[in-house]
Parts: C-alpha cells; sequence; structure tokens
C-alpha cells in the first residue's frame, strides 16, 4: 500500500531512499498539503477574530440596551417631577392671585377709611 501511494505521489528523496529528486507531481501535492494547512490555520485565526469580535459587539449592545433602557427610566421620572413642578407652581400662581386681591381689598379699606377720616375731620 506505501508503494502505490508513493506511486501515486511521485518520488520524493525524504520519503524514499533511491529517489534523485522530487518529482513535478510529489512537489504539487506538498504544496497542496502545506497550503491546506496554512489554509485552516489561517480560517481558524480569521474565525476565532470575528467570534471575539462578535461577542464584543454583543456585549456592547447589551449595555447599549441597559442604559437605553435606564435612560427611558430617568426620563419618566423626569417628567413625573416636571408635571409636579408645574402643580405646584400653578398653585403658588393661584395663591400670589389670592394675596393680590387680599392686599388690593385691604388697599381699598384702606383708603375708604381714610377718606372717610378726612371727610369727618373737614365738617
Amino acid at each position: 500500500m506505501w508503494q502505490d501511494l508513493l506511486l501515486v505521489w511521485g518520488c520524493m528523496p525524504e520519503l524514499t531512499r533511491d529517489c534523485q529528486d522530487m518529482t513535478n507531481a510529489s512537489s504539487t501535492y506538498l504544496r497542496i498539503v502545506i497550503g491546506a494547512i496554512i489554509g485552516g490555520i489561517v480560517g481558524w485565526w480569521i474565525y476565532n477574530r470575528q467570534k471575539k469580535t462578535a461577542d464584543e459587539q454583543d456585549a456592547t449592545l447589551e449595555r447599549i440596551k441597559r442604559l437605553d433602557e435606564r435612560h427611558d427610566n430617568i426620563l419618566k421620572r423626569l417628567e413625573e417631577h416636571e408635571k409636579d413642578r408645574d402643580a405646584t407652581l400653578n398653585r403658588l400662581l393661584e395663591l400670589d392671585k389670592k394675596i393680590q386681591r387680599i392686599v388690593e381689598k385691604q388697599d381699598k379699606i384702606e383708603k375708604s377709611i381714610q377718606s372717610a377720616l378726612k371727610e369727618k375731620g373737614s365738617t
């Protein structure tokens, strides 16, 4: 069997003793085997790098997703806070208007008292 393989392979002085030189066929087969080995190594290396890159991208996307969810929660809280702030501001403005009305009424009463006192004093 070994001799049949060598006949197909061609004469290789590294494998057979009565060979003078490597034939073109054995050189071609040897290059194919070496190319397949190198191709396999390069293919594995590329696959490994792409897998690592894909894993890093997945981790980054997951982190972005968590940050986006957190951002949404913060925005919801801010909206609620803004609604509460607006409601408080509206209540304060209403109180300010009521205070203004009370102050105006007091000013009117004060003016009417002063004018009544002036009328009494002048008569």
